[in-house]
């Protein structure tokens, strides 16, 4: 995405229009404020740059700030060294430092990480017992029945190969699992912030359970990301209308999976660990968003809030928090600003709050009227029910119109899940 595009984008409101056609007006502004983000960050940066090139690479250092990755590719152009010309003092193709620099060296070795740094004559040093995450695990793994816990979890779900005998030891499979957990920890990081009112000091297990299962997902994504190789483009937004009519549809989840591919994400379906409270996830990998959802809740209407709440962070938070990643429990009252944007954003994707204030079906006692307005609107009425049943906060009511077991025996069939690598 070039400053050029945003600037027309942004300056003009017929070109605004056609990216945002259809879409409610909160959802509007929401997207306005992302693509205004992403312009600031672009021109920014691009000054940065030509400042760093003149000499003065203050700002260039400080948008680096601890990131070791971002700190190298910073002495680089500091040392008005171009990739190729780094490349050669390694003994590297182009393409190599290209692709170490696009994922912030994330995925190279120490060895090769020091000799990077040797080469450009930077000296950088991580404070490990730094305090200023907000929330950080230890991919150590724990012991007695929150490692049982997890191991049989993926024995179940076919995380872990078979040995050369067809048996899988305790022993065996547990190097497996902690050195499949360290290599994850080693390529992509711990998740720095949980979201939506998880505990930011849970117990060790329960940080584990998440950080294996996000090891998971991540790995299925890497693997339909070589395959397909998706291209996310922020300033595309106009599908999501059609995203949300896949509601209507028994098979509007797979179809939903298949349509976010098409435009640049990747949704991966977990189940969840047991213990675990997410509901879904949005990150990065190697700059691609990944969703990740673990249908703890198997209703339809939970199924397409949480998607659409993930889909959010990947469209209105891509380069303010994606990187970082949401790990969400959907039943959470305490929100922040960023889960309350995706909130705004999901629920007025399926109905806008003008819309909703105004109709009979939000007070209505029999389902009549629901229906009929959720055919008007061309959504699923599970949705239509469930925030009812939300706004009451009365789930006694409606029980039988959410949709209840419809979710996880189409997703979990294992016919249409991704195949891990």
């Amino acid at each position: 995405m070039g400053i050029a595009e945003l600037d027309a984008a942004l300056s003009s409101d017929q070109t605004l229009k056609s990216i945002v056609a259809g879409l409610p007006r909160e959802v509007i502004e929401g997207v306005r404020r992302s693509l205004a983000t992403e312009r600031r960050g672009l021109s920014e940066a691009v000054e940065a740059y030509q400042q760093a090139k003149q000499g003065d690479a203050t700002a260039l250092k400080s948008r680096a700030g601890n990131d070791p990755g971002a700190l190298l590719i910073a002495a680089r152009i500091i040392r008005r060294l171009s990739q190729k010309e780094l490349a050669r003092k390694l003994g590297l193709r182009e393409q190599q430092i290209q692709r170490y620099e696009a994922e912030r060296y994330r995925s190279i070795s120490l060895h090769g990480f020091k000799k990077v740094a040797s080469v450009l004559g930077a000296q950088i040093a991580i404070d490990l017992s730094s305090r200023n995450l907000e929330w950080t695990v230890s991919h150590e793994a724990p012991k007695g029945e929150e490692l049982s816990k997890v191991l049989r979890h993926a024995r179940a779900h076919g995380w872990l190969e078979d040995d050369q005998t067809g048996e899988k030891s305790d022993e065996k499979a547990i190097s497996q699992l902690v050195r499949y957990v360290a290599d994850h920890v080693l390529h992509h990081g711990t998740p720095s912030l949980l979201r939506a009112g998880l505990n930011a000091v849970a117990d060790p297990g329960s940080d584990w359970a998440l950080l294996s299962w996000k090891a998971q997902v991540t790995r299925v994504a890497e693997g339909i990301i070589a395959e397909s190789k998706p291209r996310y483009r922020s300033i595309d937004v106009s599908w999501l209308t059609d995203l949300v009519r896949l509601s209507r549809l028994d098979d509007g989840p797979i179809r939903a999976r298949d349509m976010l591919l098409e435009h640049g994400i990747v949704l991966v379906v977990e189940p969840h660990i047991v213990g675990m409270k997410i509901d879904g996830a949005a990150f990065l990998v190697d700059g691609v968003p990944v969703i990740g959802l673990t249908i703890l809740r198997d209703y339809i209407d939970n199924f397409w809030f949480t998607l659409l709440h993930e889909v959010g962070h990947v469209v209105l938070h891509y380069w303010t928090g994606l990187s970082s990643g949401f790990f969400d429990d959907m039943s959470s009252a305490d929100v922040d600003e960023f889960e309350n944007e995706a909130n705004i954003f999901s629920g007025n994707l399926f109905i806008p709050e003008e819309v909703w204030r105004q109709s009979p079906a939000r007070i209505s006692r029999s389902p009549e009227p629901i229906e009929r307005f959720a055919q008007k609107l061309g959504i699923h009425p599970a949705i239509v029910f469930g925030r009812i049943r939300l706004e009451r906060n009365d789930h006694s009511i409606f029980a039988t119109k959410v949709g209840r077991g419809q979710i996880r025996r189409q997703l979990f069939n294992l016919e249409l899940r991704q195949p891990t690598r």
